[in-house]
């Protein structure tokens, strides 16, 4: 059985490409028994060039299914295939890489029509599938869009089929695509590595921690490292040995557990991390009319903040969410600069206080509730989660607004009992850099629960 296909790609940096179209004729060397076109939303932009090639452009793609909508059908049409491609290689080489970035294994031996037609059709005076087609009087339709070019090369591999009378070429032919030239041993990494969500570290041959990193799916990340072609990355495929990981069973046990071991080891290519992850802050103050007052400010540790953010952009455009979720003023949270009413005002969305028409005890109760929610200062509490399998629950202990560290117990355990958390707890350093990490967390994320905890109970 054979899959027949075709792939058009944004272009760009060898295996940084995205799918834009996908062609697949299912071929059991007399009929086709199946077959699957799509357009893909490669989630990233075409490159003009490839515009002008195949007429596919970005506005078209807007509501097209995106690569992993489409990749169960063609793991199913696919199933016990050999695929077939001109230059399959390269095709073979996009699918692998897509569905490596979901962190799906997919392998199957390929065959490829242009070396086949070099073997079989001698003295062609192009191999190129439009030109040799043409010279062959095989019709073609859609140049370089993925269904008129995979019919194209269904059409030549049956008379590829017919002139191998003894079967010896394809036989031959057919080969273990190299996974994108991976060294073995790159390639040994990636399949002894989880899919699932840690912290890992890259070793030299000396047992030494040349990076660390973390991931929601390790393996994908690490199918990213040993597959990009940036000055760190080559370098870290050279050097690095062996791959050790520990599951951490959430994302944001798994950041703050990098930004922990990147400080106390200073892993060679984790230079970026050593530095603060935060440039921005949120602070408040009382103005002289009596309102509550909130303000972008450049991260200082000598000032209190309510939360903390990576850049600016990401500054202003939290605070825009935060003044239309608590029905807050533009020119009290800093995002109105003129003078008289805000613009929120003038579409009945600000009650006032611009122009000190709202009652200061009612606007400042909304703007407290939200310092209350958003700042652990003073606040006892757990962050309960996943854990690292379905019996398991993470916590995450927060002592006086400090962060203590974080562990895992079995569901069976009742962990509100001071002594268990003292003995579960791991102890962590509590800094700048970990709060941020939580409360940026906490912003974009839930966890499954968050319980107080009354001061007794702290540890």
């Amino acid at each position: 059985m054979y899959a027949i296909l075709d792939i058009e790609t944004t272009g760009g940096k060898y295996n940084e490409e995205g799918i834009t179209e996908i062609a697949i004729y299912k071929f059991d060397g007399h009929k086709v028994v199946d077959q699957f076109a799509s357009l893909v939303n490669p989630e990233r932009r075409i490159q003009p060039f490839v515009v002008n090639l195949t007429g596919i452009n970005n506005e078209m793609l807007r509501s097209a299914p995106k690569f992993y909508e489409v990749a169960k059908r063609i793991i199913e049409i696919t199933e016990g295939c050999v695929l077939v491609a001109h230059n399959a290689q390269f095709d073979n080489r996009i699918l692998t890489t897509e569905f490596d970035r979901l962190g799906y294994q997919f392998k199957k031996d390929t065959l490829c029509t242009v070396e086949l037609s070099k073997k079989l059709i001698p003295d062609m005076p192009s191999y190129s599938l439009g030109k040799l087609v043409r010279s062959l009087g095989i019709p073609i339709s859609d140049r370089h869009r993925a269904q008129g070019d995979a019919q194209a090369t269904l059409t030549l591999f049956k008379l590829l089929m017919s002139k191998d009378i003894n079967k010896d070429i394809l036989t031959a032919s057919v080969r273990q695509d190299p996974r994108r030239q991976l060294e073995p041993k790159l390639i040994d990494i990636i399949d002894s590595t989880p899919t699932e969500t840690g912290v890992y570290y890259m070793h030299r041959e000396d047992g030494e921690i040349i990076y660390i990193g973390k991931s929601k799916n390790m393996r994908r990340r690490l199918v990213q490292h040993f597959t990009s072609d940036k000055r760190k990355s080559k370098k870290i495929q050279l050097e690095v040995h062996t791959v050790t990981y520990e599951l951490t069973g959430n994302d944001l046990i798994a950041q703050l557990k990098e930004s922990e071991e990147i400080k106390q080891k200073k892993p060679l290519y984790n230079r970026a991390l050593r530095r603060t992850l935060f440039t921005y802050q949120l602070s408040s103050f009382t103005d002289q009319n009596g309102y509550i007052n909130l303000k972008i400010d450049k991260a200082d540790g000598r000032k209190p903040a309510i939360t903390t953010f990576s850049n600016y952009q990401q500054a202003r455009s939290a605070v825009f969410k935060i003044t239309e979720q608590h029905q807050l003023c533009q020119r009290l949270t800093g995002l109105d600069k003129g003078k008289g009413p805000c613009f929120h005002h003038s579409v009945k969305t600000c009650n006032g206080a611009c122009i000190e028409e709202e009652e200061i005890s009612a606007y400042n109760a909304r703007v407290e509730g939200f310092i209350q929610r958003h700042s652990y200062d003073n606040k006892h509490m757990m962050l309960i989660d996943r854990g690292r399998d379905t019996d398991e629950r993470s916590v995450i202990l927060i002592e006086d607004g400090q962060y203590k560290g974080y562990g895992f117990y079995n569901l069976n355990f009742q962990i509100d009992n001071p002594e268990i958390l003292r003995s579960i707890v791991n102890p962590m350093s509590n800094n700048r850099d970990a709060q941020h990490i939580i409360q940026s967390y906490l912003r974009k994320n839930k966890v499954m629960r968050i319980v107080p905890l009354p001061k007794t109970s702290a540890i």
